[in-house]
């Protein structure tokens, strides 16, 4: 216990040492989050990197102990398989995390690389070989368990990126899951499960100084995937000895906002007919926020529900089987109700989901035949050709594009600039990832809307995809030839 409290400490100084230097690197490199979509609240733009002070802080005591000739650190390579397999399966998904914050990737590469790392756990011993049934005895996966178990990781991972919505959000989130997985190891005895999660907590603790609101850098896709790792990982191996009754069910509990919070978004999303992954508004914080709550309350408020869900996890480990189906029942009764008054369970808003999804389908329909175009483009004409299509589809009045880095030449062009009037919606994306800002599309709208709608927004960001793709391949075709800059400035 002594040394998962050194562990705790040097973590937590390390991340609060780092953190500044991080920010100040990604103020340099202009690793920012500028806020070029609806869904954020920041409205500036900020350093997103932060992920990378919470990695090393995690990592740098736990090396140590190889250097140290003591007893617990005989202890813990004494577990080697385990060790390595944190290490090298966090070290993985930081990567991937790093990747995403720079460059950007897919949901698919992300996925593939999740899996890939969720499997290698797996055969390195974080398994989940049953399911609990407080109800009866207790189901074995047998060949379903290694599915079952990279689901598990993944889908932690994932909803610890989804919830990453708030200053101070995720972390704090975190902190608190990690802290009842902290006392549940102390109690089964688990002492490499201890010295992981005190070192992510002090991790996550010195982070939040700099996170909490208003936060002056984010953690990025970096920090937020690696926690879920990390909380999926350890919550697996501390659990695995509980009471076949409780064994999953402490650690879904303990993880209750953010796993919620990520069903909720995938089956909204499918109702509306929107792609699984595609991020909006409708998440707990945000409709918390519309209730009236400010940033920093909506943040406590959701710390203290999942103080109260950690609470009970850790109750629920000593609990039988009948204590545990009491406390499910009651806990899902709170949980609708609570759902219920958030307005996600609105049965009066069904016919207006459906024509969501009606509309949703033939503008993704849409987008998809703009993409096709931008996918035979081979000079900037027919690129802005297609850009001009992908306007009209999402109603636009004007549209302009400007990119410099992504291509050998710039790219300026614009069509209707000149005829928009004071009462015009105009409004800039990113080709990037909302990364810089120099890179663009921007549309307008003459209708009398005053905000760009969710929907549409994704089908822009779509279309902006397609677009950066097509100027990529287009950059490669022409970049030994003698290419003049396209550069067009016209009216409707």
């Amino acid at each position: 216990m002594r040394t998962a409290g050194v562990a705790f400490l040097a973590s937590t100084v390390t991340a609060a040492a780092l953190t500044p230097a991080v920010r100040a690197l990604a103020h340099r490199w202009g690793f920012l989050d500028h806020a070029l979509s609806s869904r954020k609240v920041h409205g500036r733009p900020v350093p997103r990197m932060g992920g990378v002070a919470i990695v090393c802080a995690f990592f740098a005591p736990l090396a140590s102990l190889y250097f140290v000739d003591s007893e617990v650190g005989r202890r813990f390579y004494a577990d080697l398989h385990h060790a390595i397999g944190l290490f090298i399966g966090g070290g993985i998904i930081a990567a991937l995390g790093i990747y995403d914050d720079v460059r950007g990737s897919g949901a698919r590469i992300k996925f593939v690389v999740q899996f890939a790392v969720a499997a290698l756990m797996y055969w390195l011993g974080f398994r989940i070989d049953h399911i609990a049934n407080p109800f009866g005895a207790d189901i074995s996966l047998g060949l379903v368990a290694l599915p079952f178990t990279m689901l598990w990781i993944a889908g932690v991972i994932n909803a610890m990126n989804l919830i990453d919505g708030l200053d101070g959000l995720a972390g704090g989130v975190a902190l608190i899951a990690v802290s009842s997985t902290f006392a549940i190891a102390a109690l089964h005895g688990e002492p490499l499960m201890l010295l992981f999660t005190a070192g992510m907590a002090g991790a996550v603790l010195g982070f939040l100084f700099y996170n909490f609101n208003p936060a002056t850098i984010f953690m990025g896709d970096t920090g937020s995937m690696f926690l879920g790792f990390v909380l999926a990982t350890t919550a697996i191996q501390t659990n695995h000895k509980s009471s076949t009754a409780v064994s999953l069910v402490v650690p879904i509990i303990a993880l209750g906002v953010p796993i919620a919070d990520t069903l909720l978004a995938m089956i909204r999303r499918a109702l509306r007919g929107v792609p699984l992954f595609s991020a909006d508004r409708g998440h707990i914080h945000h409709r918390l926020l519309a209730l009236g709550l400010t940033h920093r309350q909506t943040v406590m408020v959701l710390y203290a529900v999942c103080a109260v869900l950690g609470g009970i996890a850790l109750v629920l480990s000593f609990a039988n089987s009948v204590q545990t189906a009491l406390f499910l029942v009651a806990l899902s009764a709170g949980a609708y109700l609570a759902l219920k008054k958030l307005g996600f369970f609105s049965w009066s808003k069904a016919r207006q989901l459906f024509d969501d999804r009606r509309r949703n389908g033939e503008l993704r329909s849409a987008i998809r035949q703009v993409g096709a175009a931008l996918r035979t483009a081979w000079t900037p004409d027919d690129v802005w050709a297609a850009v001009q299509d992908g306007a009209a589809v999402v109603g636009a009045s004007s549209v302009a594009l400007r990119t410099a880095a992504i291509t050998v030449y710039p790219i300026a062009v614009a069509e209707g600039l000149q005829a928009l009037g004071a009462s015009t919606l105009s409004a800039r994306f990113s080709l990037v990832g909302e990364r810089r800002d120099d890179e663009y599309l921007e549309l307008s709208w003459t209708d009398g809307r005053t905000e760009v709608g969710r929907d549409t927004e994704i089908a822009v960001e779509v279309l902006c995809e397609h677009i950066a793709v097509a100027l990529e391949r287009v950059a490669e075709r022409t970049a030994s030839g003698n290419v003049i800059p396209l550069s067009f400035t016209g009216s409707d």
